[in-house]
């Protein structure tokens, strides 16, 4: 017999839905997203929060809505200006969908307000798509993210294919309030139904929930060690950097410093480690004269800001005190 909400009867899931929304009423954090109904702006909020930690968006996602404060502007922009702004949120495929998806809203005379049209924007899926059409647009459509999917895993004491889930969160879902409940059930694994060890006595669904507890740890790959050695080469109030290629499968067209192929015999002007997906890097910055390349470029320090530095580019000139505010 297939996993389904209505295994608990209505009774139980009108509870489950007002024990719910009254907790996150009374709990939920306060973030500069919560409480918009500007589709624009909750898209932003969701694009940036895909893979980035809540407390690197907010200062982030205020700063870039105050460079593109509408669709229109965004669309405007040049995508090395867009790159730009988003450089240190990483994962810049991102900006560039973000980017594409307000050109093709605009070109189309608006903004789509059902699930099933958002899923058409570029970088936007299903998650994606149902958190906009709920929140800005209150259509009853669920939304199904990590967070959502182990709340659900451990309330029901099982695992879940990815069809199943949807539909059990489509049966939870109050449909008076979607979007509130949706963002009820991402806070609640966040910030309570976390992965090691979560907070049951905080949980408002502890009373039905069928696990109340930690589930065993899930085997992690270790991560991955490895070198990267900079140079680091000033002239006249410049520095040298150098453009990715258009076809380089991480980060093209990213502006970063030089790259020795084997370290220099000399001590490193800074030495800094930093991680990028499943890779820890011990990062070594030398300095160096600059040579002479195809994608090279002497940047005054004082604009390099306004430049789309890699993230580990502008750490780097940030840690040195090199880089002017943006």
């Amino acid at each position: 017999m297939p996993v389904t909400a209505r295994s608990f009867g209505e009774r139980q899931i009108r509870r489950f839905r007002s024990r719910l929304l009254a907790w996150f009423d009374r709990e939920k954090r306060s973030l500069p997203w919560r409480g918009e109904s500007d589709p624009y702006r909750i898209l932003v909020s969701e694009i940036m929060l895909q893979q980035t930690r809540v407390t690197v968006v907010k200062d982030r996602y205020e700063k870039f809505l105050r460079q593109f404060p509408t669709v229109e502007c965004l669309a405007r922009a040049r995508k090395q200006t867009v790159l730009a702004s988003w450089s240190g949120l990483g994962y810049y495929r991102r900006a560039r969908a973000l980017h594409a998806a307000a050109k093709q809203i605009v070109h189309s005379g608006g903004f789509p307000v059902r699930a099933a049209q958002l899923v058409d924007l570029p970088g936007v899926g299903r998650y994606t798509a149902a958190a906009v059409a709920s929140i800005a647009f209150d259509e009853p459509v669920p939304v199904v993210d990590g967070n959502v999917q182990r709340v659900l895993r451990r309330f029901l004491k099982r695992d879940l294919l990815n069809g199943q889930t949807w539909q059990v969160a489509a049966q939870l879902l109050d449909g008076g309030r979607p979007g509130d409940f949706n963002q009820a059930m991402m806070e609640l694994g966040a910030v309570v139904c976390v992965p090691a060890r979560p907070l049951c006595r905080q949980c408002p669904l502890a009373g039905s929930c069928a696990s109340r507890g930690a589930e065993a740890r899930r085997k992690q790959l270790p991560r991955r060690k490895a070198v990267l050695n900079f140079m680091l080469a000033r002239r006249n109030g410049s520095v040298l950097l150098e453009q990715r290629p258009p076809s380089s499968s991480l980060m093209p067209l990213m502006w970063d410093l030089p790259t020795f192929a084997a370290p220099p015999r000399i001590e490193p002007a800074l030495k800094l480690r930093h991680a990028i997906t499943s890779t820890d890097y011990d990062v070594f910055v030398f300095t160096g004269r600059g040579r002479r390349e195809a994608r090279g470029r002497w940047v005054a320090l004082q604009s390099a800001a306004r430049l789309p530095l890699t993230g580990l580019a502008r750490k780097i000139l940030g840690r040195l005190e090199l880089l002017a505010p943006g």
